[in-house]
């Protein structure tokens, strides 16, 4: 366990934990010998894994290459070829990438890219940012702002920046009986394009938003056509898109970018957490040309940079990682095993009275827990449901992502699933089972009967 006396300042202050000492494959070990599942790749991270010895070699023959040089004086082999590597199978227009160290600089790069492509353009009223309720993009300041998590913004309201935000796309709970798909995308649609009107045009900079939701709400899936209509809207008014795939892309929704599946092409995309599976930190912020071509015929510079950008061992790292998914056809399997994980918690939770709705792409899936399977009223906010099937399924092995606020950022909770891509047939049963059997174990100690 946890050493009594840590130096190190942990996200709880009071939480004990496990050490991790080793990787095989989807397992963790701890210094006590456990093995867990990693169920949820930490925070849909670790999509290979660990410890996968192709990554690892090529980790080391970096390292003995030349380990890192400043971005401001050379570029490096990893990074040129890994930028090739992502642009040529980006969506069309996609043609350049700035390397960062994780999702939130990718976002904090993503916003002062777009406020200084409009600089470039001649547009300096532009300054606004349009977002969503109960999404997230990143825990720096400007990420924070443009994120609807409300239990993470709360203690920094006074610090962000103003940032209009609209309806998520959640069919499950805010979709009318009376309305079809089609129909509740164009409702939510036609908000964005409320707002556009109302702040002005020439105000607004870029509409932001996850393509599927991650951690805030659960997995939620964009009904058809929905995105289609936005990128339209953006386009009439002169408005960027930035689509959020830090969470949901690379892989994770079964097409290497998330919004492949939506059929639009987006202004800036934002990727990090599989992007390397956790082999090393980086993120990418990738771009259209027209917004490259903005810079180099203007200023010719952006005013903007990290020391570790365009890190050479991470590039290498996550190079690395995205050539084993492309070469031993991983896609495949997260299309595959992410059909069976879904219809084996299906299986045994269609007649759970506590879980309200399954949901999920690919190898990305979240269970909305509620008290009422009937009405969908979620369960009573101060038993923290989920905080305890995190530390109940830990205690039989299994690690999995919890959230509360799930609905509005107070009621609701649920679990997010987001395991490794190379899981296998037995894994799904072995994370299904572990998983009922936490649920029934956290709802018994709360007190509530199914």
């Amino acid at each position: 366990m946890l050493r009594s006396k840590t130096r190190v300042f942990h996200r709880s202050t009071v939480a004990e934990l496990p050490i991790a000492v080793k990787g095989e494959g989807v397992y963790i070990v701890d210094s006590q010998g456990n093995r867990y599942l990693d169920a949820c790749g930490g925070a849909a991270v670790s999509c290979l894994g660990h410890s996968h010895p192709k990554v690892i070699e090529s980790i080391k023959q970096q390292l003995d290459s030349i380990p890192f040089a400043h971005t401001s004086f050379f570029t490096s082999q990893p990074s040129e070829q890994l930028a090739d590597f992502l642009v040529q199978r980006a969506p069309q227009g996609i043609e350049h990438v700035y390397f960062v160290s994780g999702g939130s600089e990718a976002m904090e790069t993503a916003m002062k890219m777009a406020r200084q492509f409009f600089l470039e353009s001649g547009q300096p009223s532009r300054r606004t940012f349009i977002a969503r309720r109960q999404s997230y993009h990143g825990n720096t300041l400007g990420a924070l702002s443009v994120s609807g998590n409300l239990w993470r913004r709360k203690p920094f309201e006074s610090m962000l920046i103003d940032v209009e935000h609209i309806s998520p796309c959640y069919p499950y709970r805010d979709k009318l009986e009376t309305e079809s798909d089609n129909d509740y995308g164009l409702r939510l649609a036609a908000e964005l394009e409320a707002k556009i009107v109302e702040l002005g045009a020439e105000n607004v900079i870029a509409f932001i938003a996850e393509p599927v939701v991650g951690a805030t709400a659960g997995v939620l899936i964009p009904v058809e056509g929905y995105f289609k209509r936005i990128r339209e809207i953006c386009d009439r008014y002169g408005i960027l898109l930035i689509l959020d795939e830090i969470m949901c892309g690379m892989g994770r929704t079964g097409t290497l970018f998330a919004c492949e599946q939506e059929a639009i092409c987006p202004d800036i995309i934002t990727i990090a957490k599989g992007l390397a599976a956790g082999y090393q930190p980086i993120g990418a912020t990738l771009c259209s040309d027209t917004i490259y071509q903005a810079f180099k015929q203007g200023s010719g510079v952006f005013q903007h940079g990290h020391t570790y950008i365009g890190h050479a061992t991470a590039c290498a790292a996550a190079l690395a990682v995205q050539r084993t998914v492309d070469k031993e056809d991983l896609l495949a399997n997260v299309n595959r095993m992410g059909s069976a994980l879904k219809k084996s918690l299906q299986q045994a939770f269609d007649g759970h009275q506590n879980v309200g709705d399954i949901r999920g792409r690919g190898l990305f899936i979240g269970i909305e827990l509620v008290a009422d399977k009937v009405t969908k009223e979620p369960l009573p906010h101060e038993l923290c449901i989920h905080q305890l099937i995190k530390k109940n399924a830990l205690s039989l092995g299994l690690a999995c992502y919890p959230g509360g606020g799930t609905i509005d950022g107070v009621a609701g909770n649920h679990i997010l699933l987001a395991p490794p891509y190379i899981i296998e047939t037995q894994h799904i049963e072995e994370i299904t089972v572990k998983l009922a059997t936490a649920l029934d174990m956290s709802l018994r100690e709360v007190g509530v009967r199914n």
